[in-house]
């Protein structure tokens, strides 16, 4: 007798978790949520909505647990991602391209756009009234790594004002991106280009002066995506939407609260960051519209990415944005959502 109820229980137990697999094969925590490893390129400030949407609970209410990790540089980002050693990447969209380009055994796609615009600013080691990028002649700027988005943007601004980068304006790329702020407080440059919130806390120890925005000079871009496999969210379709409706709840919560109302959201994140250098940074990035107001990542903002990285001799070859990109499962949120 006590035989057969271990059977039973066994079978029990057995049958629970064949069904557990069945409804959940994503829950990893136990929390019954659907766990989502995501690896983010750099931890900032400029990609508030995903904060947003992770401590205000948008995930949690599309029943998603976000295992959120830092990547610390797009190279190690789209290594995990491809090693499947993460589901999701919030990545520049150039990285895809990149990848598409080389003709990957594990195609990614762009599925959801966080940020429309570059978020790096020039900073200027003396207070310039009424600048202009012409003024950038002659001088030495602090830039970003070669092949990288940011540095091609800076260039694409420099070109688009008339100078030739590298030839006009001398740009030193030899030091990491990490020790950039360091650099320029040491005397290295006579510009810099950096990002939130560290452009922000050199103005407020005196020792730069924040005087044009590359973002708002470059026009907008699928700046930061997130990406993944392509097999992944052909299997798990269903939980993407969930994921991005989730995102389009903290996009439309950005657009429609204060600054300071999204700083304290976001605290949580940047422990160690002021409460106000959260708002002068946000205020600055509102300012700019920077952050996109809906997941569908542009065809036209695609092309002008693709149009920059040419310029910058980066583009490795013709990569068509229904390779890269897929509009589908932002669409139908966004129909869903009216």
């Amino acid at each position: 007798m006590h035989r057969i109820k271990r059977v039973m229980a066994i079978l029990l137990i057995l049958s629970l978790a064949m069904l557990s697999a069945a409804c959940g094969s994503n829950d990893r925590s136990g929390s019954g949520l659907d766990t989502v490893r995501v690896m983010e390129v750099t931890r900032s400030i400029f990609y508030a909505p995903q904060y947003v949407a992770i401590h205000k609970g948008f995930f949690k209410e599309e029943g998603i647990d976000i295992d959120l990790s830092n990547g610390f540089g797009g190279d190690k980002t789209m290594t995990a991602l491809l090693s499947g050693d993460v589901d999701i990447v919030l990545v520049g969209a150039e990285t895809g391209v990149y990848v598409t380009a080389r003709g990957a055994q594990n195609p990614v796609v762009g599925f959801a756009q966080v940020t429309q615009r570059d978020g790096s600013f020039l900073i200027s080691r003396k207070p310039v009234d009424d600048f202009e990028w012409q003024d950038l002649k002659g001088k030495q700027l602090l830039g970003q790594r070669k092949g990288g988005m940011p540095e091609m943007v800076s260039e694409h601004v420099q070109r688009k004002n008339g100078l030739t980068p590298h030839k006009d304006v001398k740009i030193i790329q030899n030091v990491d991106y990490k020790n950039l702020g360091g650099a320029f407080l040491s005397g290295t440059g006579d510009y810099a280009q950096l990002f939130e919130p560290l452009a922000s806390k050199i103005e407020q120890q005196g020792k730069g002066y924040v005087v044009a925005s590359f973002g708002e000079d470059s026009g907008k871009l699928p700046y930061t995506v997130y990406l993944s496999r392509k097999g992944y969210i052909d299997e798990n379709q269903e939980l993407f939407e969930r994921f991005t409706r989730a995102l389009y709840k903290a996009q439309i919560w950005v657009r429609t609260h204060s600054t300071e109302e999204i700083a304290d959201a976001i605290q949580p994140s940047f422990p160690d960051t002021k409460q106000d250098t959260l708002v002068k940074v946000i205020n600055r990035f509102k300012s700019h519209d920077t952050w996109a107001t809906n997941p569908v990542i542009d065809r036209e903002e695609y092309e002008n990415m693709l149009q920059v990285m040419k310029e910058a001799d980066e583009l490795p070859g013709k990569v068509p944005y229904e390779k890269v990109i897929r509009t589908d499962i932002a669409e139908k949120v966004i129909q869903s959502s009216k």
